[in-house]
């Protein structure tokens, strides 16, 4: 194909911000260990359903994101912020954006038709859930919570995957991701709270101020802790996986030390390279406990 196109390519992902699929990722891959250990080790096909849950994963958020971008294109062209961005700089064009967008998600639903039936009837909803997210700031101030549950759903998809059906303990590690994506999220969108005051999109800094929701992002890291700790006693998990939430609480403290209510120039920080952090060291010991210490346990 043209140089051109693969420019193009590459300069979605880098719109999409690709490699923050790992904020996700590990959480929907700790989703499926769970799973395969309810199913036993070894387990056939192991490598092959992990391949495909990674590719859905991948893909729906690039799908999400994409959207995301292409819906957002006007108001970030009026953000100080964000008018640099591709679409509103004019560095792609909202019709490549849009094929990504069919591309990514036709992706997404092949893989997920690969997994199991109940995977691909349900994938549709789950575009749904992801798109619906970049509708909400519009009218709702709790838009951080459906973006929570975008990513919340993925290791309760991924258990699906695995299993075919729906386990409600795994539902504490949605909870718990879902909690965790908003408390960040509140954090990160205080940095346009002027400019959500003078247009009127909706946030949680706007509508609590900024040292209100601060307060907001601290509970609901809170009770994300509490959802993990309950994910352990669920599925008598062992040591490994309560250090793996002892450092994620460490890692969230930490975070929460980085931004005050007058002081957010280390946003990008606690954003990126605090919850980067989180979502990795929690599934490298969760991942240690469930392969190596306690499939037996369930």
């Amino acid at each position: 194909m043209p140089r051109k196109f693969w420019r193009k390519v590459l300069l979605t992902l880098e719109m999409i911000k690709f490699e923050h699929s790992v904020f996700a990722l590990p959480f929907a891959l700790t989703g499926a260990l769970l799973a395969l250990r309810e199913e036993g080790f070894p387990t056939p096909r192991l490598g092959l359903r992990l391949f495909w849950i990674v590719l859905a994963m991948v893909a729906a958020r690039s799908a999400a994101m994409a959207f995301n971008r292409v819906l957002d294109a006007d108001i970030d062209a009026r953000n100080p912020r964000t008018r640099a961005r591709h679409l509103p700089s004019g560095l792609l064009s909202k019709s490549f954006a849009w094929g990504f967008i069919a591309v990514s998600s036709t992706v997404f639903m092949y893989a997920a038709s690969s997994l199991n039936r109940l995977c691909f009837l349900l994938s549709p909803v789950v575009l749904a859930v992801i798109f619906f997210y970049s509708f909400t700031k519009r009218f709702t101030s709790l838009s951080h919570l459906v973006l929570g549950l975008a990513l919340g759903i993925a290791p309760a998809a991924a258990w699906i995957a695995v299993e075919g059906s729906l386990d409600p303990r795994i539902l504490w590690l949605t909870a718990a991701v879902t909690l965790w994506t908003a408390g960040f999220d509140i954090i990160y969108s205080c940095q346009d709270y002027e400019f959500d005051v003078e247009t009127g999109l909706f946030s949680l800094p706007r509508r609590c101020g900024i040292r209100g929701a601060l307060w907001i992002a601290r509970a609901f890291h809170v009770l994300m802790i509490l959802c993990l700790a309950l994910l352990v006693l669920g599925f008598r998990l062992g040591a490994l996986s309560l250090a793996g939430v002892a450092v994620v609480t460490a890692l969230l403290v930490w975070e929460h030390r980085l931004v005050k209510h007058d002081d957010l120039s280390r946003v990008d920080a606690a954003f990126f390279t605090v919850n980067g952090c989180v979502s990795v060291l929690f599934f490298l010991f969760w991942a240690a406990d469930i392969l190596f210490l306690s499939r037996g346990g369930a």
